[in-house]
């Protein structure tokens, strides 16, 4: 009875276990033959009508041995798959360019992007420790010095003739690079240590910003490839309408800004949270830190922070440091704080795009503001402390917790609600008390005879000479300084909203002047004005920025809360000194409109060149008294500009019009 129990317990486990069974694969694999005639046997003594298990391990052995080969040989299917992807999409990309290039333009970018990523990686893996042999000579310090020496007069000499050939033909842009220098002194006389200073940082810092400045806005090709990127973002932001037109309506959505802009804020909340996932905005960080790192000289742990802040706002980008925040020196927070001030967040930058506001400058703006604000920063608050992160291997970026790209993009949704729900408050907020300081000063001005005192008419009396020294027009400089006041004690939401009226007015054809007000800035002033906005330098971030650190870190609450306010008047000069690099390189673009042709077309609408081309008439219109008026230059076809000018006298008034 033992036996035969016995019997039946070893072919019932045999039958149970099945294919995981250890035993089984080795007797199937022709390990144990005696295992397998001992197992025959006693399954054969079932009486229970199950199917003999050597039956079942033949009827098996085809699939495990198919398993055990593709085991043994997944490397090799692994490789013929990628190659068969390789060859279908190197034919589907030839195709595409073959057809219509620039309609595949963007396939086309991105292809030679991931490309540039591969070779990347190919060169480092196999000649990386190469490459760093033959660098070696050059760590020897006389050839260092001699080589420094070299670079600094070959800069200071091209700064020079920049300056005395490119202002020559535009005098104005000698009043910007005096801006540059009169904030860079101020901040230098507000040094926690003047003596310990790294000119270094300071002068890699503002050259990287001017030479990252040339190549967008001056070079051709730097210039179309941030406005076909503008574009680009301006074109998948218009996506998030197909969620928002089906949640709230599309009425609602054209008609209000709650549905328009703040739901933006969420869908590219969902696409930087599956980028992080993914690790590309990891990668592109250390990238940018690297170079910031080898060029300035500062830690790693200040720069990854200043880098990540390109893309992420002032609470996040601390994150990326966030076990390294207790060890950090006075000066690395400083610089971590000012990175977080002096730049935007990715996910606002969508919703400042969707007001109208030029994508090409916001990126300019922010990009250029990181080694900016890594070089103002060392120059307010140099290092003192011996700092334990000088070694850029010393510091790793963590990854995602999301286990897939799925669970990436609902956390990041879900964490962006926080945040279009911050805007949207602080919106109302500062807009409500906004016009209550309006009404209050409005009645104590009338209380002396002074006539429609507001916050705004403040700040464009005390910021107008900040504002000039960026290189506004004096005529714009009063408006420029409410907006600049605007972002500095209340919101940069708030001074790009009217922005953004300004220059929908101005591409609206208004007149420029009404009742004696200007009515809008000109394409220059806006360009300014967007750079000088372009960062979170507000009072109310003071509160923010502390919040988020002190979570971090709680026992340095007090060291935080030293350097919270030079860091952000640091930050907001960092602002100043991106629009007087931008008042430097900016150039009028695209061919001057043919106001003799334009007017020849059956213009009935006001817009930015209407008004242009009818200002133009009218300068150039004389009136002989009771005789018709007479037109010179190219107006001399005097039944053309009669015509012209009858068209032009009903969509705007001027005395040529009585």
């Amino acid at each position: 009875m033992e036996k035969t129990n016995g019997r039946e317990g070893i072919a019932l486990s045999t039958v149970e276990t099945g294919i995981e069974n250890p035993g089984l694969e080795l007797t199937e694999e022709g390990i144990n033959p005696e295992g397998t005639r001992k197992t025959e046997e006693q399954g054969h003594s079932l009486g229970d009508g199950l199917e003999p298990p050597t039956q079942q391990r033949r009827n098996l052995q085809p699939f495990i041995r198919a398993r055990s080969f593709c085991k043994t040989h997944a490397a090799l299917f692994k490789k013929i798959l990628l190659s068969l992807l390789c060859l279908a999409y190197a034919a589907y990309f030839l195709a595409a360019c073959i057809l219509n290039f620039h309609r595949a333009l963007a396939l086309f970018v991105l292809t030679c992007l991931v490309l540039l990523v591969l070779v990347h990686r190919f060169l480092k893996r196999f000649f990386g420790e190469k490459l760093m042999r033959c660098l070696k000579p050059l760590e020897n310090s006389c050839l260092k010095l001699w080589m420094k020496r070299v670079f600094v007069g070959v800069s200071l000499v091209g700064l020079i003739l920049w300056l005395a050939l490119d202002t020559a033909q535009r005098p104005e842009q000698l009043i910007s690079f005096a801006g540059i220098c009169m904030f860079t002194l101020i901040l230098f006389a507000c040094s926690k240590h003047h003596s310990a200073v790294s000119w270094r940082a300071v002068l890699w810092g503002l050259g990287l910003q001017f030479v990252f400045g040339i190549l967008v806005i001056r070079t051709d090709p730097g210039f179309n490839a941030f406005q076909w990127l503008g574009k680009q973002i301006q074109i998948f932001l218009n996506y998030t309408v197909a969620g928002s037109s089906f949640v709230f309506g599309d009425m609602l959505v054209k008609d209000i800004f709650a549905f328009q802009a703040l739901p933006i804020i969420l869908f590219f909340g969902c696409v930087m949270s599956i980028l992080y996932y993914l690790g590309f905005v990891q990668w592109v960080v250390q990238k940018i830190a690297w170079f910031l790192q080898i060029t300035m000289g500062t830690t790693a742990t200040e720069t990854l922070a200043v880098a990540g802040n390109i893309f992420v706002g002032m609470t996040e980008a601390p994150l990326l440091i966030r076990p390294y925040l207790a060890d950090m020196t006075l000066s690395e927070v400083h610089a971590v704080m000012t990175g977080g001030f002096a730049t935007i967040s990715g996910t606002v930058l969508g919703a400042f795009i969707s007001f109208g506001i030029d994508a090409s400058s916001l990126i300019s703006a922010s990009v250029m503001a990181a080694p900016s604000a890594l070089a103002l920063s060392k120059l307010v608050y140099p290092e003192v402390e011996e700092s334990k992160f000088k070694n850029k291997e010393g510091v790793k970026l963590p990854r995602g917790k999301e286990k897939n790209v799925l669970e990436a993009a609902s956390n990041g949704a879900t964490d962006a609600i926080g945040l279009a729900a911050n805007v949207a408050a602080n919106l109302i907020a500062f807009l409500a008390v906004l016009a209550f300081i309006n009404a209050a000063l409005s009645w104590l001005g009338e209380l002396v005879d002074i006539q429609g005192l507001t916050f705004q008419v403040i700040c464009s009396y005390i910021l107008r000479p900040v504002v000039f020294m960026m290189g506004v027009e004096w005529a714009d400089c009063p408006m420029v300084a409410e907006m600049v006041g605007i972002k500095f004690f209340t919101n940069e939401f708030v001074a790009y909203q009217q922005l953004s009226q300004y220059k929908n007015k101005r591409l609206s054809g208004v007149e420029e002047w009404i009742g004696g007000e200007k009515q809008w800035i000109s394409v220059r002033a806006e360009i300014i004005t967007t750079f000088s906005l372009c960062g979170f330098a507000n009072l109310s971030s003071i509160g923010i920025t502390l919040g988020g650190l002190t979570s971090m870190v709680p026992h340095r609450k007090s060291d935080l809360s030293k350097v919270v306010v030079s860091a952000l008047f640091t930050g907001a000069c960092v602002s100043l000194i991106s629009a007087c690099v931008a008042g430097i390189l900016y150039v009028p673009r695209g061919a001057e409109t043919d106001c003799v042709s334009f007017l020849k077309t059956s213009f009935t609408n006001q817009t930015y060149e209407t008004y242009v081309c009818c200002r133009e008439l009218f300068r150039s219109t004389s009136l002989n008294g009771t005789n018709p008026p007479s037109f010179p230059g190219p107006w001399e076809d005097k039944e053309f500009s009669a015509i012209a000018l009858a068209k032009c006298c009903d969509l705007y008034t001027n005395a040529v019009c009585a």
